[in-house]
């Protein structure tokens, strides 16, 4: 199944999106957690700086 979702994504408007990944670690448990996001090709670096 996560094949049909990949190439639906690099055909047409799916191109224009990119699936980023941003590791968060939380202050009083000292545990990561992860924040996963599909955003916009020109928006990558904006979701990083925040």
């Amino acid at each position: 199944m996560a094949k049909k979702v990949v190439a639906t994504l690099q055909k047409g408007a799916g191109k224009n999106f990119t699936k980023v990944i941003k590791m968060q670690k939380n202050d009083a448990t000292g545990a990561y957690s992860f924040k996963e996001e599909m955003v916009t090709n020109d928006s990558v670096k904006e979701f990083f700086k925040k």
